[in-house]
């Protein structure tokens, strides 16, 4: 299992799913390009000092990222076809989260062999990048039994 980032905007939110990766033992690819510069100040608020304890893959781009990558693509979003709650995930899934300003572009949603939604209350647009990917993580560690041991 694995959590993909598609050229995601907010050094905050990428801190704490790096974060969230160290803690339940589960690599992280970042997808280029980023909307901040990388480098551990940007990320030291929010990732701690967890950050150097995941196994993190930046990607030039796109295609890059599809050439390194095995397993289904399972993308979070709002237009999903599948509830979060109807979703079956397999342990060699990437569960791939668009950019906070913009999504994903239509090209990478196509792509994606299953496209998950969270249920929400009608009328709000979206959760925070960083807890929508908690929700599938879980989720997804809880089908496959990937819970790390303690």
């Amino acid at each position: 299992m694995r959590i993909a980032l598609y050229q995601p905007d907010i050094a905050g939110n990428v801190g704490t799913l790096l974060r969230l990766g160290a803690c339940l033992d589960v690599a992280v690819d970042l997808i280029e390009p980023m909307g901040f510069a990388w480098s551990d100040r940007a990320l030291a608020r929010s990732g701690m000092d967890y950050a150097g304890k995941v196994a993190v893959r930046r990607h030039a781009d796109w295609d890059a990222f599809l050439a390194a990558s095995t397993g289904r693509i399972v993308l979070a979003t709002t237009t999903g076809a599948v509830p979060l709650t109807e979703a079956r995930f397999a342990r060699d899934d990437i569960l791939l989260l668009g950019s906070e300003g913009a999504g994903v572009p239509a090209a990478v949603h196509e792509r994606a062999d299953v496209r998950v939604r969270v249920p929400m209350r009608a009328g709000l647009r979206s959760l925070n990048v960083a807890v929508a990917g908690a929700m599938l993580l879980g989720e997804a560690l809880r089908q496959t039994d990937g819970w790390p041991a303690a």
